[in-house]
């Protein structure tokens, strides 16, 4: 059993964008902040009680469904290591406009600081291109960069990445911890952990209050602790996908996994939970025709999946055990 899936926008997020979601996988036309997906999500907006999750067919909560089920839905080895903790989300991001300067905690800050399960490692897939700013040019002074969070010195705080210019087909590994804001324009599959967890380091111009919400409730001298200040290399976060097979580097891997499939004919999609996102042509999938921006939930018990097609198809799954 596979499953389709509609779009799943949160409502109302601080920053603009969501027209080509719109486009690829149908919604409100008229809605301009609304530039996220939420894919097969279990993980809810930070501080809400549904917002975000992913609704079946039969109108259960996947959440739910995996709750009840989770040998079925991730198979009995991601289970034995990790029970019923799908740890993955999975986003179609269209930034209407360039997003903040922002971090996300690592696991052991979160769960110390926040009772959460996970921290938030990403990597994304460049769809359209554009502007990204990744990674810190040099090594950063923390009390210079609290100064520049109070002040909210945009210009300097961006002057301290590294700002790359992106393609579709390029990979950004994002640890937890990196400062980076994603450019105006760039649209992408992102895979992350699945918490809601952002560390704000600029917000004049967003529709937020990153005064009182951009520090996760701790207060930015804690929060800021979260944030790595030591210099990266822009070839340690930036890669171009290889045609086929894993897409992403090894530190990645204890984190998820994301594989690029081409078609130009017969394949075969390995077993396992995962999203299957079609990005550009058709596809056959499980005997269900397919075409660019459908996207495909499948569980463990699916077995291996039979495709067919002429295009390019992404399939997103959690770590290995």
């Amino acid at each position: 059993m596979t499953i389709l899936l509609p779009r799943n926008s949160p409502h109302d997020r601080f920053y603009r964008g969501g027209a080509r979601l719109t486009a690829m996988r149908g919604g409100d036309a008229s809605a301009t902040h609304e530039p996220e997906d939420w894919i097969g999500s279990t993980t809810t907006v930070r501080g809400e009680a549904t917002d975000g999750l992913s609704v079946l067919p039969d109108g259960r909560l996947l959440r739910d469904a995996v709750e009840a089920d989770p040998v079925g839905w991730l198979g009995a080895e991601h289970v034995a290591r990790w029970g019923a903790d799908v740890r993955l989300l999975v986003k179609l991001l269209d930034a209407g406009q360039r997003l903040p300067v922002h971090a996300h905690p690592h696991d052991r800050f979160a769960a110390e600081h926040l009772g959460c399960a996970h921290g938030k490692a990403e990597a994304w897939y460049i769809l359209e291109g554009g502007t990204v700013h990744i990674g810190l040019r040099e090594d950063a002074d923390p009390a210079h960069l609290a100064e520049l969070v109070r002040t909210q010195d945009t210009a300097a705080l961006l002057a301290l990445l590294h700002q790359v210019e992106v393609s579709p087909g390029d990979v950004v590994w994002m640890p937890p911890g990196e400062l980076h804001a994603i450019g105006e324009g760039v649209l992408l599959l992102e895979l992350q952990q699945p918490e809601d967890l952002s560390i704000l380091l600029e917000w004049e111009g967003f529709a937020i209050d990153g005064a009182v919400e951009g520090h996760l409730g701790l207060g930015f001298d804690l929060a800021l602790t979260a944030v790595a200040t030591g210099r990266r290399e822009v070839a340690e976060l930036l890669s171009t996908a290889p045609r086929s097979g894993s897409v992403l580097p090894a530190a990645a891997d204890e984190y998820f996994v994301l594989e690029r499939l081409p078609l130009s004919g017969p394949a075969s999609i390995d077993a396992g939970f995962s999203v299957i996102t079609v990005v550009n042509g058709h596809a056959e999938i499980a005997g269900r025709p397919l075409t660019a921006g459908d996207v495909l939930l499948v569980p463990a018990e699916a077995g291996v999946l039979e495709a067919d097609g002429d295009g390019e198809v992404l399939v997103a799954r959690p770590p290995r055990p």
